[in-house]
């Protein structure tokens, strides 16, 4: 029987270990925290939680262009909708630690030995995991990464804090300033602004998110200056520091942003310091990734990596996807290559943007030939329906086979109708073939068939 050990229990840990048991393999997980790792303890699950119940509040807010109103209203209320903040991270917190539980359970009943110690390589058939030595035929390394620091702007945990401890605020911020612009600010940014803070949100570039569809950006940045953020471009932080009463974000310009509190989102550095990997024999990159193949190999024999510890693409979906070729081409099943260019990822702000394959940037700068459509969701009966008027589903297509190549779509649960693109991407189809696909009217996916429809060719 193979034995295989796995350090780290998050997506890529955990779900690795589901298919090595499956597959008749000896699993042990060696997790410090928990099973589901960071990701579902402090992070991914907590924030999603969090961002539920802004959504919520917001849709409460702009029920009055529905015609529904609210009356009332007093201390701690705002339109006569209250949050009982310490009700919220209480619901976060237990939502994280009961996906955790279903998560051990599943193991459990795989017959997979979680071991709560933290992990380090011996050589690459030896773990050493608490006072405990585990000898593995393979080992896969699935640490993740944690919040980076920036020198001068240390978090405290009370006004200076990274996402980890949002969920501790005995009370919702009055003016919370963001540091970072990238998807976790954006997301904290405008869940914090719908539950009732003031928000500044600090990026050091011309807009908001640079790494994504430009469009999708500017239509967030749009719907969050007519929400009352304010977000304020090209001012990269140089440090922050505590008040009285709050905190001062000094910029490199010499501007000033004040607060109640100040969240910092500026990146993730991985969790391979200490695990005994370089004298394993394991490579890392120069800012300490470790360095991996399309199938997950390391380059030390026998041992694999999966996760945010990787910086291939810190989703948890391609974590677990990860995990899973580990085990699959470890133990000689058949396995394809991790692609990239089919991965479906969301951004959880309000609206949702959610994007697969090919990127605009791609085809303006001549990298990628193909075909583009975009409709806006203000055209769409349901959306009309709805009160949704921020958004926009965008095709790409290779310009002579119809050959779907991407989309972005900028909605309301765009997380959910990104997966009939998703599967067109991943399956090769033609627009053809998705516009003579039957789709719910009136529906927020019927703008995804009739922007197929645009881009048929006549035969």
């Amino acid at each position: 029987m193979t034995r295989i050990a796995i350090i780290g229990g998050g997506p890529g840990g955990y779900e690795a270990a589901l298919v090595a048991a499956q597959l008749g393999a000896q699993v042990t997980v060696i997790e410090e925290d928990g099973p589901g790792g960071a990701c579902v303890l402090t992070d991914c699950v907590p924030s999603k939680t969090l961002i539920a119940t802004s959504v919520r509040k917001q849709a409460l807010l702009d029920a009055a262009s529905l015609g529904v109103h609210f009356t009332g209203g007093g201390d701690g209320e705002v339109g006569g909708v209250m949050v009982d903040m310490p009700l919220v991270n209480k619901r976060v917190k237990e939502l994280a630690q009961a996906q955790s539980a279903d998560i051990a359970a599943r193991l459990r009943a795989e017959g997979v030995e979680v071991v709560r110690a933290r992990g380090r390589l011996v050589d690459p058939q030896v773990v050493r995991a608490g006072d405990r030595t585990i000898r593995a035929d393979v080992v896969i390394v699935a640490t993740g990464a944690t919040p980076r620091v920036l020198p001068g702007a240390e978090p405290d945990g009370e006004r200076i804090l990274n996402w980890r401890q949002l969920y501790d605020l005995p009370e919702l911020p009055e003016h919370l300033v963001v540091v970072g612009s990238g998807v976790t600010g954006a997301e904290f940014a405008g869940a914090y602004r719908s539950l009732g803070s003031e928000v500044t949100l600090v990026s050091s570039r011309d807009r908001m998110m640079p790494n994504e569809d430009a469009d999708a950006a500017e239509v967030l940045e749009e719907v969050y200056r007519r929400r009352g953020m304010n977000v304020m471009g090209r001012s990269r932080a140089s440090s922050v520091r505590r008040t009285p009463d709050g905190v001062v974000v000094t910029l490199e310009d010499g501007r000033t942003a004040e607060g109640s509190h100040c969240l910092m989102t500026v990146g993730m550095v991985p969790n391979t310091s200490g695990l005994g990997l370089e004298e394993a024999g394991v490579g890392l990159d120069r800012n300490g990734f470790i360095e991996v193949d399309k199938v997950s190999r390391t380059s030390a024999p026998g041992v694999y990596a999966a996760g945010d510890c990787t910086g291939v693409l810190m989703l948890a979906s391609v974590a677990a996807m990860q995990g899973r070729i580990a085990v699959w081409h470890a133990l000689g099943e058949a396995v394809q290559p991790l692609r990239l260019a089919t991965v479906a990822a969301n951004i959880f702000t309000d609206p949702e943007i959610a994007t697969v394959g090919v990127a605009q940037r791609q085809i303006e700068a001549g990298e990628i030939e193909a075909n583009v459509v975009k409709l806006p969701l203000a055209t769409n009966a349901r959306a009309k329906m709805q009160g949704f008027n921020d958004g926009f589903v965008k095709l790409f297509c290779r310009p002579h086979t119809g050959i779907i190549l991407g989309g972005v779509i900028v909605a309301p649960r765009a997380s959910e109708l990104i997966l009939a693109v998703s599967v067109a991407v991943q399956q090769r189809l033609t627009v053809d073939q998705l516009a003579h696909t039957f789709a719910v009217y009136p529906s927020l996916s019927g703008s995804v068939t009739e922007a197929a429809r645009r881009l048929m060719q006549p035969s």
